[in-house]
């Protein structure tokens, strides 16, 4: 059988994947951020100098963060690590299981683990930031348990090639047409019950035996959207269902086109101060920047933002919920893989 999976591996900086450790309820953690005023938090955070985010956000809104924060809070340096959820969720719950932090914030995409992680409460602290009050946020709808709170949200489109597809697509139904036999770019479910959700999401909202008639048109095979977003740049392939809004590469000149289907598919960002943290006070003081005004800027460019009125934002975070988890366990995200690849690799 000929395998069709793409050599392309995208922007994101590969964490190790052996370090796939179950969350332990016993996990140590850091004492967390200092007694007093918010003021007084800043001024511990300063005295700490450096804070670390891990996310599965696009790099450069989280460059554009680092910047923002760094304008903002010169005292404290900021670092970053972009990967993936199937990367970064292990390392978030080895560190608390060994109460040897390196990250203080993590944002995640995975709708399990962050229905998970808010129930157990073992790997957040509480968040204590002034913004998180501030009414346009929406406290009530965008905090989980006190600790995970939504950051932003990815809304998945379809887009083309404008210079093999001029007339662009129209509907869901346009992206079946045989002739894209073999030019469309689809994203690889292995591990992701966030895919998994949205591939069930075209067969239930756009029609009934959608994945199977995709199947057939022997999809090219992609680890996540970036490489999707690469290859519809440089005409690798022409269309696909699922790639975020292109506006940075539409921007950048390239020969591509984006329109939001009814109904689309989407999944927020969730972050939160990890209880082992080795930086909490400055922790808390990133966490409550990203929900500022300068943090969703800088993080929204081409998603939800969970403010109002952002500049760059496609769509209101708030607007787009949790997938259902409770059957997304790790045995049905394992079984559907499993099916998957009966149909989509060949």
């Amino acid at each position: 059988m000929r395998v069709r999976l793409s050599r392309r591996v995208g922007l994101a900086v590969v964490l190790s994947t052996t370090m796939v450790l179950s969350a332990c309820s016993g996990g140590m953690s850091s004492s967390g951020p200092v007694e007093g005023t918010w003021d007084q938090i800043v001024a511990a955070a300063e005295r700490e100098g450096s804070v670390f985010l891990y996310s599965t956000q696009h790099p450069e809104n989280l460059q554009a963060l680092k910047t923002a924060f760094s304008q903002a809070y010169p005292e404290i340096e900021m670092e970053f690590v972009r990967g993936t959820d199937v990367e970064l969720n292990p390392r978030v719950e080895t560190e608390n299981r060994t109460g040897k932090g390196t990250g203080d914030v993590h944002m995640a995409s995975d709708p399990a683990w962050i229905t998970n992680a808010a129930a157990s409460g073992v790997y957040s602290t509480d968040i204590v930031g002034p913004a998180f009050d501030n009414a346009d946020y929406g406290r009530e709808r965008s905090v989980l348990e006190d600790k995970i709170f939504l950051t932003s949200a990815a809304v998945f489109a379809m887009a083309w090639n404008t210079s093999a597809l001029p007339q662009g697509l129209a509907s869901t139904d346009d992206l079946l047409d045989p002739a894209l036999d073999e030019k469309i770019g689809v994203v690889n479910p292995a591990g992701f019950a966030a895919v998994v959700d949205e591939y069930q999401f075209f067969d239930r909202e756009w029609s009934g035996g959608f994945n199977e008639q995709l199947a057939q048109l022997n999809p090219r095979i992609y680890p996540g959207s970036l490489g999707i977003a690469q290859a519809l740049s440089s005409g690798e392939v022409v269309a696909t269902p699922m790639v975020q809004p292109l506006v940075r590469e539409m921007a950048a000149g390239a020969p591509v086109d984006w329109a939001l289907p009814n109904p689309a598919w989407g999944t927020p960002w969730y972050s939160h101060v990890l209880s082992a943290a080795p930086h909490p006070n400055a922790a808390q003081v990133l966490a409550n920047f990203m929900v500022t005004p300068e943090g969703q800027t800088a993080l929204s460019y081409g998603y939800g933002s969970a403010l109002p009125n952002i500049e760059g934002a496609v769509a209101r975070a708030q607007d787009i919920p949790l997938p259902d988890t409770e059957t997304l366990t790790p045995e049905f995200v394992s079984q559907f893989q499993q099916e998957w690849e009966k149909d989509f690799v060949r």
